[in-house]
C-alpha cells in the first residue's frame, strides 16, 4: 500500500477520513437550520425539537463503543459503509415524518447509531494507528474536514430549507451521504494498521514494522485503562465541552433569529464556526506534536471556547454573532483533535478504537445529549437563552482547571 518512492499510505487514509468526517460532521452540524421551519410548521417547543438532536447524540455515543471495538478487529471500510447507508436513509425519511415520535425514531436513533459508524471515533482511531510521531498533525489534519463540511453545508442547507423547505433539505443532504460516503470508505479505507501492510508507524524507512507491532501489543488493557484516574478527567472535560458545543450549534440559529438576524446570516454563522475550527484542528494537533504535554493544548481550546461564549451573550449584530463563531469554532476545533490524541499518548495505540469508542459514549452519548435538550429547556421556562449560554461559559471554565490537573504519560503498571 505504499507506491515505490510515493507517499506514505497513511497520508490517503487521512484524506479519506478528512472527506468523510466533513459528510458526516457537516450534514448533521447543520441541524440549528431545521429547528425553527419545523417548529413552525408543527408548533411543537424547541424541547420537543432539541429532545430530538440530543436522542441523536446519545444514540452517536452508544454506537461509538460498538464502533470502535469494532474498528480494533475488522477493516474500516465496512463500518463506514453501514454508517454511512443508515445515515442517507435516516435523513431521507425525514421528508416523511408527522409526529414526535417519528422524528425521534428517525433523526434521533436511526441517524444517530449510524452516524457513530462513519464518524470521528472511527475515523480519528483509524488515522491515529497509522501515525506516532505525527500523531497530533494528521488528526488534525483529518478532523478539518468537519469544519470544511460545516462551512459549505450550514449555508447551503440554510439556502434550500428557505427555498425549498426543510424536507427537501433533509432530501439534499441524505442523498449527498449515499453519493459520497460509500464511495469514500470503499474506495480508501482499507486495514486496520500499517502492520497489515508490512509498514511501520508514520512510514518511518528505519521502523520495523514487527517491532511496532509488538510495542503496541503493550498497550494499556482496557480494563485497566476505565480504572485510570485520567481516563474519567478526559471523559468529564469533553463531556462538559461538548454539552456547550451542542446547545450551541442546536439553539444558536434560533437565538440569532430572535435577534432579528436575517435567515441565511444566521445559518451561516454555523459555517463561520467550521472555518474557525479548520485553523483550530491545525493548530492544536501540530502545537500538540511541539510540546511536552498535550494536556496544555487541549486547555488552550476550552478557553477560546469560554472566550467566544462571552461574545455569543452580548450578541446583537451579524458581525458579533460571527466573531462568536470564529472564536468558539477555533477552540472547538481541538476537541476531535485532542481527544485520540490524549487517549493514544496516555494509554497506547492498540486500544485507541475501544477507549476512545467508551470516552464517546461519556461525551456525545452524555454530556451532547444533554446540551440540546437543557438549552431548549431553559428557553421554554425563562424565554431567553442567556442562562444556556452562561452555563456554557462556567462548565467551559471548570474544563480548563480539570484538564490541566491530568497526570502525564506514565507507565501502566498492568502491562
Amino acid at each position: 500500500m505504499k507506491r515505490e518512492g510515493g507517499l506514505y499510505w497513511g497520508w490517503y487514509v487521512v484524506m479519506g477520513a478528512f472527506l468523510i468526517l466533513g459528510i458526516n460532521y457537516g450534514s448533521r452540524y447543520c441541524f440549528g437550520v431545521f429547528v425553527k421551519p419545523m417548529a413552525l410548521e408543527y408548533g411543537w417547543s424547541r424541547s420537543v425539537i432539541s429532545l430530538g438532536a440530543s436522542l441523536m447524540i446519545l444514540a452517536y455515543g452508544i454506537g461509538g463503543i460498538l464502533s470502535g471495538r469494532l474498528l480494533d478487529r475488522m477493516a474500516p471500510k465496512w463500518l463506514m459503509t453501514l454508517g454511512a447507508l443508515v445515515v442517507s436513509a435516516g435523513f431521507i425519511a425525514m421528508g416523511y415524518i408527522r409526529a414526535p415520535w417519528q422524528f425521534y425514531l428517525v433523526y434521533g436513533l436511526i441517524c444517530g447509531g449510524g452516524a457513530a459508524f462513519f464518524g470521528v471515533v472511527v475515523n480519528s482511531s483509524y488515522v491515529g494507528k497509522w501515525f506516532v510521531k505525527r500523531r497530533g498533525t494528521a488528526i488534525g489534519i483529518a478532523t478539518i474536514g468537519i469544519g470544511i463540511g460545516t462551512m459549505l453545508l450550514a449555508p447551503l442547507s440554510g439556502y434550500i430549507v428557505k427555498v425549498y423547505g426543510w424536507r427537501m433539505g433533509f432530501s439534499f443532504l441524505g442523498i449527498l451521504i449515499l453519493g459520497i460516503g460509500v464511495l469514500l470508505s470503499q474506495g480508501l479505507m482499507g486495514k486496520t494498521k500499517p502492520e497489515d501492510y508490512g509498514l511501520a508507524p508514520d512510514g518511518d524507512p528505519s521502523g520495523s514494522p514487527t517491532a511496532s507491532a509488538g510495542a503496541t501489543a503493550n498497550a494499556a488493557p482496557v480494563g485497566w485503562v476505565l480504572k485510570d484516574s485520567r481516563f474519567w478527567i478526559l471523559a468529564v472535560c469533553y463531556s462538559l465541552a461538548v454539552m456547550a458545543e451542542m446547545s450551541a450549534f442546536v439553539h444558536q440559529v434560533a437565538y440569532a433569529r430572535d435577534n432579528h438576524i436575517e435567515e441565511v446570516v444566521a445559518a451561516s454563522s454555523l459555517g463561520f464556526i467550521g472555518i474557525g475550527s479548520i485553523g483550530g484542528r491545525f493548530f492544536f494537533g501540530w502545537l500538540s506534536d511541539h510540546i511536552p504535554d498535550a494536556k496544555y493544548s487541549a486547555s488552550l481550546g476550552f478557553i477560546f471556547m469560554a472566550a467566544g461564549m462571552i461574545v455569543l451573550l452580548n450578541t446583537t449584530s451579524a458581525t458579533l454573532l460571527m466573531v462568536y463563531a470564529l472564536l468558539f469554532g477555533f477552540g472547538y476545533g481541538s476537541i476531535a483533535t485532542m481527544m485520540p490524541y490524549l487517549l493514544a499518548d496516555r494509554f497506547g495505540r492498540e486500544v485507541l478504537g475501544t477507549a476512545y469508542g467508551i470516552l464517546t459514549f461519556f461525551v456525545a452519548g452524555i454530556g451532547g445529549s444533554i446540551g440540546p435538550v437543557l438549552g431548549g429547556a431553559l428557553y421554554d421556562r425563562l424565554g431567553s437563552y442567556t442562562y444556556a449560554w452562561q452555563l456554557n461559559l462556567v462548565v467551559l471554565i471548570l474544563a480548563v482547571f480539570l484538564i490541566l490537573a491530568m497526570k502525564p504519560r506514565i507507565e501502566n503498571p498492568g502491562r
